[in-house]
């Protein structure tokens, strides 16, 4: 059984390759953790986390996370990482976040279908990246950093006024695709180290995109305070 890195409440099971949380995390840590790092394994469900009542911070960044992930009412839950899964239906996920994770306040969802980002999504431009922004907002007005960047008064307001309308959604096209076009494409808004187990880094930042940090200590966030 491969083991976890646990440091005081902070736990490390980064790149096992496992598709389920294993229960020994649960068991040993759920009482003690308030910061989870899953990253880099194959995980498709979150089943598992119930133990982790008082969990604070969950990363879960470079799995197969799809539109059935279901999370467990965590209601200390104030950041969350979803970066490179395969989320496509963003209302239904920020919906069921808006329920499990009521006091989520860091959310970084880039590399995903559902968060229209021009480095991955050639077709997207950043006016949809900025609607995706609005849209997001208006289902979790409580957020303070979304993917690279702090949110504004601004962008709350405009939010608040237009942000029902603001989902940005990808025509269906009947044509298959061709051969090129299911290709993974070369790009990633994640830095190049995040993209290896044993260098990852989080994606949250004051810069355009993302916050480089130290192995899993990038995932820290700057705050009003730290500024």
């Amino acid at each position: 059984m491969a083991s976890a890195a646990f440091n005081g409440t902070q736990i490390s099971y980064i790149g096992h390759d496992c598709e389920d949380i294993p229960d020994f995390l649960g068991d040993e840590y759920g009482h003690l953790a308030k910061r989870l790092d899953l990253s880099f394994n194959q995980l498709r469900s979150l089943s598992g986390l119930q133990s982790f009542t008082g969990l604070e911070e969950l990363l879960v960044d470079n799995n197969l996370l799809g539109n059935d992930l279901r999370l467990p009412r965590l209601p200390h839950l104030h950041t969350l990482t979803l970066n490179k899964n395969q989320l496509t239906d963003i209302e239904a996920l920020l919906e069921h976040l808006a329920a499990a994770a009521p006091s989520l306040q860091y959310l970084s969802l880039l590399g995903n279908q559902a968060c229209p980002n021009q480095l991955v999504s050639p077709d997207k431009d950043e006016n949809d990246y900025q609607r995706y922004r609005y849209f997001v907002l208006h289902k979790l007005p409580q957020l303070k950093f979304l993917d690279t960047r702090r949110v504004t008064n601004m962008e709350l307001t405009e939010a608040q006024e237009r942000g029902a309308f603001m989902k940005v959604v990808k025509p269906k096209s009947d044509a298959p695709l061709k051969e090129a076009e299911r290709q993974p494409l070369p790009y990633t808004p994640l830095p190049q180290g995040s993209r290896e187990a044993k260098n990852h880094k989080g994606a949250f930042s004051k810069c355009c995109y993302v916050y480089y940090g130290k192995h899993s200590e990038g995932n820290r966030f700057i705050r009003n305070d730290q500024l």
